[in-house]
């Protein structure tokens, strides 16, 4: 009979398994980030996590598997919009850069990362940025080129992002966020509400 957790009756070979695969996860990404897709070996990822190689196949299949889940990553459009689009892309920038900044080995930061030597990683990191930024940015932009400019948009916050953080250019990466947001706002702001107004009113 498996014991149950004392809150919630959660039993203990589930959470077990839990704290396993999300070891094997923080490894993958940290493992990624330092070799890259190709090199990256499945047998180095479950050393790094103090499992054996049968335990990453178990819970993830195969090495796409894995790194596919280990570089998913999530951008709450909705909760980042609002009625003001100056606020709106302040959020977005202040989430991506703060997200790069707390944790340079972000999955956004290796799937980019993975993107330059891989193209299956590549393919990856265009479907995702396509589906978690361009599609749901495009939908609140009311112009008949809304797909080009929410790509716009998300090229030029990406490439902030990147060589504030991954590359390390020192103009961007020593500038202090308040002054690349007083400068690039009122630039992002013109592509995703045309005219001034405001995604949410149009």
């Amino acid at each position: 009979m498996t014991r149950a957790d004392d809150v919630g009756g959660v039993p203990h070979r589930e959470r077990k398994g839990e704290r396993t695969r999300r070891r094997i996860l923080e490894a993958a990404r940290c493992r990624f980030a330092q070799v890259g897709y190709e090199r990256a070996t499945i047998r180095a990822i479950a050393a790094e996590a103090g499992v054996d190689k049968s335990s990453v196949i178990q819970y993830f299949g195969t090495k796409q598997g894995l790194f596919r889940e280990a570089v998913h990553w999530h951008v709450p459009i909705d909760e980042l919009t609002t009625e003001d689009s100056s606020r709106t892309v302040e959020n977005y920038l202040r989430g991506m850069l703060g997200a790069w900044s707390a944790d340079p080995d972000s999955p956004m930061a290796v799937l980019l990362r993975s993107s330059m030597t891989s193209e299956e990683a590549a393919g990856i990191l265009r479907r995702h940025i396509t589906a978690e930024v361009v599609d749901p940015v495009a939908a609140r932009i009311g112009a008949p080129d809304a797909r080009l400019r929410a790509a716009l948009s998300s090229a030029m916050m990406m490439g902030i992002a990147s060589q504030r953080h991954l590359l390390g250019m020192p103009d961007l990466a020593q500038a202090d966020l308040e002054d690349i947001l007083r400068i690039i706002v009122p630039v992002i702001r013109e592509l995703i509400a045309p005219g001034g107004g405001s995604a949410a009113e149009r």
